[in-house]
């Protein structure tokens, strides 16, 4: 599969929490770091994901706002 998202950091996921409807997936990509998605809970089974899998993190986002 061909897709247009550049930002692609593969990892191995490490926590799997789902929630009501929404499912919150943390990859380890390595040096400490976690990235950390929300996707369905749909999503998560589709995919078979299981923490120990790897896994790729696609990022593209318009915008990402963080604030403290």
């Amino acid at each position: 599969m061909k897709i247009s998202a550049r930002n692609q950091i593969a990892g191995k996921i490490v926590e799997i929490i789902k929630g009501a409807t929404t499912s919150h997936v943390s990859i380890d990509i390595g040096g400490g770091n976690i990235i950390t998605a929300s996707i369905t809970n749909e999503a998560v089974d589709d995919l078979k994901l299981s923490v120990g899998e790897n896994a790729t993190a696609l990022i593209k986002a318009s915008d990402v706002m963080v604030g403290v």
